[in-house]
């Protein structure tokens, strides 16, 4: 039957649930699609299947009262030992993965079992002093608006969504370049003055970057793309005359750019590649269709190992039908070790073990980044990821 009993939090939120909710910590508003009648249609069928109930978490709770701050991915791992089989719990279909978020705070969330498996009914409180709610057997659609919960701990990516690049081809080798520094500095931070020389193609907004470096593959060493560090913004504020015809005497005048903002400090060597769109997407987590599998290839920022929340790239992109949202999980290579016991000394290799999970958030042709969302035991480069 359906459990409309109120349950608070308590402390089981997943790590990072308590994120700003996408239109705040992006400053702009997110568009949403408007639902088809299919779409709805696709939606209550999922939604009457719901998931099994050796798929709820142990402690899932009869109701949950949906508060400023939540995610959908800390929700629904209240209810689920497995996240991203959220679709199933709410009976949402791959064409709303995007437009997912038709839950908001104060709205009232009923697990139903009444049938053998479990489901998510949405319903509103009557008065904020009331545990009855008026419950429909269906998820309600709605235009996603600022008060929407966000997919996950959008605080944490939104840096990298336009900051951490990866070309394809090495691209900055011959994008501009800072030729000069104002008098009396060796680096510069925000406000000081930098001199360009480069095909700046009509731009006037750019990026600085580090010089990049080649991203290989862990298991071919082929190149798969190169990925610059990210060290600031700048604009044109004064055009210079690349062919010294203004100057006299043959003499180049680079541009002049203005330091708008800093990661690092900049330098002579930096390139500058434009200022693009900025990709905030609401999106959710979800699993893969189709198998997929790889490896990580790098650790952003050039760690070691890394941890949760942090961002590593893999070595599998949108060719490989990888996409924004999908949740894939990792794996440790099980370590080799020699048996001790059987007087020979047998070289054995341990099975690999599962030990956490990465959420999709920017995809290129051939490889992307990810987020750790869950992990047990330290990330390194070389670890694996298949579909969880």
């Amino acid at each position: 039957m359906t459990r409309p009993i109120s349950c608070a939090l308590s402390g089981r939120l997943l790590a990072g649930a308590l994120s700003l909710m996408l239109s705040v910590a992006s400053g702009v508003a997110a568009a949403a699609p408007e639902t088809t009648e299919q779409q709805r249609s696709t939606a209550q069928k999922v939604s009457s299947a719901g998931v099994p109930l050796s798929e709820l978490a142990a402690n899932a709770p009869d109701s949950y009262t949906v508060k400023s701050g939540d995610t959908l991915w800390g929700i629904s791992g209240l209810f689920l030992q497995r996240p991203w089989r959220w679709p199933e719990l709410w009976g949402m279909n791959l064409e709303q993965i995007r437009n997912p978020h038709l839950i908001f705070p104060g709205q009232l969330l009923s697990l139903d079992t009444s049938s053998g498996r479990a489901r998510l009914r949405v319903g509103t409180p009557i008065s904020s002093s009331s545990t009855v709610a008026r419950l429909s057997p269906q998820v309600r659609a709605s235009k996603l608006d600022a008060t929407a919960i966000a997919s996950i701990p959008f605080n944490l990516i939104e840096p990298f969504l336009n900051e951490a690049v990866i070309f394809e081809v090495d691209a900055l080798k011959g994008a501009p370049r800072i030729v000069a520094t104002q008098e009396g500095r060796v680096l510069l931070s925000k406000g000081d003055t930098a001199y360009v020389r480069g095909d700046r193609g009509g731009n006037t907004a750019f990026r600085i970057f580090r010089q990049a470096r080649p991203l290989t593959d862990p298991a071919t060493r082929e190149v798969l793309g190169f990925e610059a560090p990210f060290v600031g913004t700048a604009e044109l504020v004064r055009k210079g005359d690349s062919q010294g015809q203004a100057a006299g005497q043959g003499e180049v005048v680079p541009d002049t750019f203005l330091v708008t903002s800093i990661r690092q400090e900049a330098g002579v060597g930096d390139r500058l590649a434009p200022v693009v769109a900025h990709e905030y997407e609401n999106y959710a987590p979800h699993a893969p269709q189709n198998e997929v599998s790889g490896q990580i290839v790098s650790i952003y920022g050039d760690a070691l190992t890394a941890g949760q929340s942090q961002i590593v790239v893999l070595n599998r992109g949108a060719g490989d039908g990888l996409e924004r949202g999908h949740v894939l999980a990792l794996w440790r290579d099980g370590r080799r070790q020699v048996d001790t016991t059987d007087g020979q000394r047998t070289l054995m290799k341990l099975p690999d073990e599962r030990h956490g999970e990465l959420f999709v958030f920017r995809v290129f042709s051939r490889m992307s980044y990810a987020l750790i969302m869950t992990v047990r035991e330290p990330v390194k480069v070389g670890d694996r990821f298949t579909k969880p």
